[in-house]
């Protein structure tokens, strides 16, 4: 659109020229049709589309956060910056939208950050098991030395950069028909996981057989009892309306689990000083308000499930966090670095 409009300015211009020979007046009528012709074309040219996905539902916290940060995005840069929400998993699985954003053909992705830990391994180390306080203690270690070291290996190793990491909720499991009150009642037990292979580890850990799944499938599996049951952030449960059809919901507090906010790194190199700025105040807010939403919903839904059926079911976290910790710790400490573990524990 941008070239058709700048081909008629010119034509136009050279038809100027004769015409303000014979008159001033349609010189300056020209002269005017000719700016205003220039100027549409270089606002197309400068217009910047960003899709942005993530597999969470549309009802989700994380994707109505896209919603917020594109609407201040668009008000901010009057309207040149335009981002696209796809949420739910139109575009893809999690494995699908990362090596697209990686590519270039997408250009944010929101995900959990053990999914990344294909390309840096440290990542994994984020979404371990149990190795997070609480939503504050994993703020401040991924806005610090740590978090800014992760981002540095990804941009080097995959060309992806960490735009801000989200709180998501802490994950609990919940079962189909089975009231799980020790590990030992997850023996043989089909437990969902997601597709990576810190989740795998502590599905093991407890003796259960990790069946890796996109999340996208996950509803119709658990009804169909493909699976007996899965593990989610409060929020995320009620977004996939799998209280719907699970009966228990065992408060196991297993993962704290942190998404990174992730965008191909030439695209971000290819805005401008301002546009980055933009983007990435507005980044900044989005995530304030999603990680006190979503607090808010945790505080609030255990009574909606109670009343919508499910039985709540308390643990000894005692019991489920000591086989996890130690099996998962030996099997990845040599992909995290020896001694993270421990610094990330120590950061008050």
């Amino acid at each position: 659109m941008g070239m058709n409009l700048q081909s008629a300015a010119a034509t136009h211009r050279v038809a100027a020229t004769g015409q303000c020979l014979r008159s001033t007046l349609l010189c300056r009528l020209s002269l005017a049709i000719l700016a205003t012709l220039a100027a549409g074309g270089n606002a197309a040219a400068q217009e910047v589309v960003v899709r942005w996905g993530d597999v969470v539902p549309a009802t989700h916290p994380s994707a109505q956060m896209i919603e917020r940060v594109a609407a201040d995005v668009k008000a901010k840069s009057g309207g040149r910056i335009v981002i696209q929400p796809y949420p739910g998993g139109q575009l893809g699985s999690s494995r699908d939208m990362i090596e697209a954003v990686a590519n270039g053909t997408q250009q944010i992705v929101t995900e959990g950050a053990a999914n990344f830990g294909a390309w840096v391994p440290s990542i994994g180390i984020v979404e371990s098991p149990y190795v997070w306080r609480d939503a504050d203690h994993l703020v401040k270690a991924m806005a610090g030395p740590v978090g800014k070291d992760m981002n540095t290996e990804l941009v080097a190793k995959r060309g992806m950069r960490i735009l801000g990491t989200t709180y998501y909720g802490t994950r609990h499991l919940t079962t189909t028909n089975k009231s799980v009150k020790v590990p030992a009642d997850l023996v043989g037990f089909k437990l969902r996981v997601p597709e990576n292979d810190v989740f795998k580890a502590m599905a093991e850990a407890w003796g259960a057989k990790p069946t890796p799944m996109n999340f996208g499938e996950l509803y119709l599996a658990l009804k169909q009892g493909v699976v007996d049951g899965q593990e989610n952030p409060l929020p995320t449960i009620k977004a996939g309306k799998f209280d719907e059809v699970q009966k228990y919901l065992v408060l196991t507090g297993h993962i704290i689990t942190p998404r990174l906010i992730v965008m191909n790194e030439n695209f971000w190199k290819g805005l401008k000083p301002a546009d980055q700025k933009i983007v990435s105040d507005a980044v900044d807010a989005g995530i304030t308000w999603q990680n006190a939403e979503l607090i808010k919903q945790e505080k609030e839904l255990l009574d909606t499930f109670k009343a919508a059926g499910v039985t709540i079911v308390a643990v000894d976290i005692e019991a489920f966090r000591k086989p996890v910790v130690g099996a998962v710790l030996a099997k990845f400490e040599s992909k995290w670095g020896k001694g993270t573990y421990e610094k990330l524990q120590a950061i008050k």
